[in-house]
């Protein structure tokens, strides 16, 4: 079977990330779920939003100046959505420096694009659903589960509670629910008993996944979404793949970039190769859901 095209925070190899454009571009494109990142406002309201700090994709420094915090940061959690809805949002930048991340890409003084509410989002996908008769999923991450609940707000609970009222509650639901926090997503199944798909985020450099490891995160998640460069670590990487399946769980590889490809690959077909033909993920994260549905859609 083809893996699943995921797509990383929307089309956000040509588009700006998460914008709606961003993704309503990635369900044209044919991805078969649309990932949300999820932080909190000042008044508890939940953002599709990668970072904690707004520095680095809006123009935050020039509407609020004066309002960063003693690490020059301006983060979601100290301004209400009302304030959050009259900043404009661009290409990644290199906060410090201003310096665009990906050159290539959508021009970062371009376009008018702003924040939206993971409810806005919700509504805005299950519109695209309807409309095309075409079903994309959803892949929300909890961003930094206990740095919101020092802040005041439960995010991974309003999380549920928000896919719950669109009615996502099933396990057969096109639903999962990612977090790099194993104690999150163990409260997440344990206490509060949600029943949808999760996902353990595991990174490069982070701690090792042994067999047992692996057994035990199965008894609470359904999948691995695994770091490109950790699953293409030769032997290693070969090895955690071929023993996340033997203990049940799904493997998704993030991220895919054609503009940023991994060190020893030249050529998009070759990476997707490795990681299907020899991988076997289920799921690849991609910044250019196009390219790699195409990939998908040659596999015999």
């Amino acid at each position: 079977m083809a893996p699943l095209v995921i797509a990383h925070r929307g089309a956000s190899g040509y588009l700006p990330e998460h914008t709606l454009p961003a993704k309503a571009l990635a369900h044209g494109q044919g991805a078969d779920y649309l990932e949300q990142d999820v932080v909190a406002t000042r008044d508890g309201e939940l953002l599709v939003f990668h970072d904690l700090y707004l520095d680095a994709l809006t123009d935050v420094r020039e509407r609020f100046p004066g309002r960063a915090r003693p690490d020059g940061r301006h983060y979601c959690i100290d301004f209400d959505l009302a304030e959050i809805r009259t900043l404009g949002v661009r290409e990644r930048r290199n906060p410090d420096t201003g310096a665009p991340r990906f050159p290539g890409r959508f021009p970062v003084a371009a376009g008018s694009f702003g924040i939206v509410t993971l409810e806005e989002e919700l509504a805005f996908v299950q519109g695209l659903n309807r409309s095309t008769g075409r079903v994309a999923g959803l892949y929300p991450e909890i961003k930094e589960p206990a740095w919101h609940r020092q802040h005041g707000i439960d995010v991974g609970t309003r999380l549920i509670e928000t896919l719950a009222r669109f009615g996502y509650t099933r396990a057969s639901d096109p639903v999962f629910v990612q977090c790099f926090d194993a104690d999150e997503l163990q409260r997440l199944h344990t206490e509060l008993r949600v029943p949808l798909r999760l996902v353990q985020l595991v990174e490069a450099g982070g701690k090792t996944l042994d067999e047992a490891a692996l057994s035990r995160l199965a008894g609470t998640v359904d999948a691995l979404g695994a770091d490109l460069r950790l699953l293409l670590d030769g032997d290693r990487g070969q090895g955690l793949a071929a023993a996340a399946r033997r203990a049940g769980l799904q493997v998704h590889a993030w991220t895919v970039r054609s503009d940023q490809l991994p060190t020893g690959f030249t050529r998009l077909g070759a990476l997707l190769d490795a990681l299907y033909r020899d991988l076997r993920v289920d799921g690849i994260f991609t910044d250019f859901p196009d390219q790699v549905r195409a990939y998908c859609d040659r596999l015999p």
